[in-house]
């Protein structure tokens, strides 16, 4: 694992170099356009995040399989805030990281393929850890700072984050942990169609390549961006 810091850039998804090794990650100290899931913005204070792109080679892993590394990167998380005695963490589909209803960590997985292979993936992380007070309209954003009281070093952090995540991969038997670690895993949520349409649910499964199923549409397995959460009231 190789970590490179640098000041600032727009983003670490676009700034990581292509041709990086296999566990190398690049942390800037300040986003400029940082991306989350949908398209969304990342908000983040300079100097107080940890904002980063991780470069990861999955070698011989069918594309069908890519799914496997959105579960690595979000468990590798979670894994490091139970290191720091964080507890009601869970993975919220597809792979943000939740601390009780409250977002503490965005992921983007950028995968490219090569034939039928995924030939490399890049794992942009936002994880909120010392910034005190969020101003974007963003719903729920929790901070390390603002749950512990603590200031974390950042660097050291990311270091161990990465080093979960490159072992979680290796391991590549992460689906188990995935499922019992799963956000609104039991008990019935609202949530909403593209189309508008807001129904209650449970989870029924997340399958291991990815796709969501609900008691509302049993036989309807939805992809990301078919179906969303809704926040309750």
């Amino acid at each position: 694992m190789n970590l490179q810091i640098i000041e600032e850039c727009v983003s670490t998804n676009a700034a990581i170099p292509r041709e990086a090794p296999h566990g190398f990650a690049l942390m800037a100290l300040k986003q400029n356009a940082g991306r989350g899931q949908r398209g969304n913005s990342w908000e983040s204070e300079s100097g107080k995040n940890i904002t980063l792109s991780l470069m990861l080679r999955p070698e011989g892993m069918e594309a069908a399989r890519q799914f496997e590394i959105s579960e690595a990167v979000a468990l590798g998380v979670l894994d490091l805030l139970r290191s720091l005695g964080i507890e009601d963490v869970a993975v919220k589909w597809p792979n943000d990281v939740y601390v009780g209803d409250r977002k503490v960590c965005g992921i983007l997985i950028e995968n490219a393929l090569a034939g039928p292979y995924v030939s490399r993936s890049i794992a942009g992380i936002g994880l909120n850890v010392n910034q005190r007070k969020f101003l974007s309209d963003a719903p729920n954003p929790v901070s390390l700072r603002q749950l512990t009281g603590r200031e974390y070093p950042l660097a050291e952090l990311a270091e161990e984050m990465v080093g979960n995540i490159l072992r979680r991969l290796e391991s590549g038997k992460n689906h188990v942990d995935f499922l019992a670690n799963l956000y609104r895993r039991s008990g019935s949520h609202p949530w909403a169609l593209p189309d508008g349409t807001r129904f209650l649910a449970s989870i029924i499964n997340v399958s291991p390549t990815g796709f969501l199923t609900l008691s509302e549409y049993p036989d309807r397995p939805f992809a990301f961006k078919e179906v969303s959460y809704l926040i309750s009231n």
